[in-house]
């Protein structure tokens, strides 16, 4: 209080105030006063915000995908795409072995050598149907399922689960029972059209379910003639497992196994079917060791057809093709061989 009214009294009187800040006085009367007349700065550092220095465009689809609840359903694909943005690609502690430099034990070649073929082959109009039977062999299908990498393995159970998080336990049921009856309905209305069979009444109501996944597939349909099998069994008589071919016809003047697959999501190349070409290559195996098949095929065609009726996408396999897959086909029914 003191030194207030000594400063008051001071800044009355003019020439007082500079003579308070000569050095001198300074340090004699008040060594520990300094006065300035002056703002003081502090260059104090600005605080950095952590999330100003994120990648905001990079992550734009993560943030839209996880706030939009109504949005489509996740798929195992997206989920994987969504890891690999976030965490880079899966950090494998052993190099994945090539298809090149391991082979299965128990061998057998794709084209059946010892397989005659009539010089006469039957009637092409009427395709080979022959009804699944009930059997101790394990199927194709089997045989893919419980053999999927730990990773495939991994991706689908996390989509499964984000599915019923979603959509409840009986929400996921009625969605895998509509996918599974579409994929049927599909199959049926192809049959008929390759048989020139008139629509079912039945098949006429269910037209709206099906109609887009029709619609895409119209411009391959003009490019496959002499349809040979059509949702035919088939038994690998050596190696001992069977499945259910779709059908096997002539994709551009080549014989071909065709498998007809159903998305929601745009696979436009061969690896975005993941297992389907190795279920192919078992099937083409299957039916040139079959004796109930007087041909042979050496090519594959995948056609995803899609639910919105933009234009499928045919992932046509040729021989050598067909041949890598059929190695990698016998490694894993060799791992399910071990396994049981």
């Amino acid at each position: 209080l003191v030194r207030m009214k000594f400063l008051q009294l001071l800044s009355r009187k003019p020439g007082k105030l500079e003579m308070l800040f000569r050095i001198p006085f300074c340090q004699k009367q008040f060594p520990y006063m300094c006065l300035a007349t002056s703002t003081c700065l502090y260059s104090k550092k600005k605080k950095v915000n952590s999330y100003e220095q994120v990648d905001q465009e990079k992550y734009k689809n993560l943030v839209y995908s996880v706030t939009s609840y109504k949005t489509s359903a996740q798929t195992p694909e997206t989920i994987f795409e969504e890891d690999n943005l976030l965490y880079g690609p899966p950090n494998k502690h052993r190099p994945p072995v090539k298809a090149g430099t391991k082979t299965p034990k128990n061998w057998v070649p794709l084209i059946n050598p010892n397989k005659r073929i009539p010089l006469l082959n039957g009637d092409s109009n009427l395709p080979i149907k022959i009804a699944l039977q009930k059997t101790k062999m394990p199927s194709v299908t089997r045989i893919l399922q419980q053999t999927i990498s730990p990773q495939q393995a991994f991706y689908l159970e996390r989509w499964k689960e984000k599915m019923i998080l979603e959509l409840g336990k009986d929400g996921f049921a009625e969605y895998t029972k509509n996918l599974f009856l579409q994929g049927e309905l599909f199959h049926a209305a192809l049959e008929s059209i390759f048989l020139s069979e008139e629509i079912t009444t039945e098949e006429q109501r269910e037209d709206d379910v099906i109609s887009g996944y029709l619609s895409s597939v119209q411009h391959v349909l003009k490019d496959i003639s002499e349809v040979k099998a059509l949702e035919s069994a088939v038994q690998h008589e050596t190696l001992q497992y069977l499945g259910l071919v779709d059908c096997v016809a002539k994709y551009r003047g080549r014989l071909c196994v065709i498998d007809w697959k159903t998305s929601e999501k745009p696979k436009p190349s061969l690896k975005n079917t993941f297992d389907n070409p190795l279920q192919v290559a078992a099937y083409i195996g299957a039916i040139n060791h079959d004796a109930s098949y007087d041909f042979q095929v050496s090519c594959g065609l995948i056609v995803v057809a899609y639910k919105n009726g933009s234009p499928a996408h045919p992932h046509f396999m040729d021989p050598a093709l067909c041949s890598q897959y059929w190695n990698k086909w016998l490694l894993r029914l060799e791992e399910y061989m071990d396994r049981n």
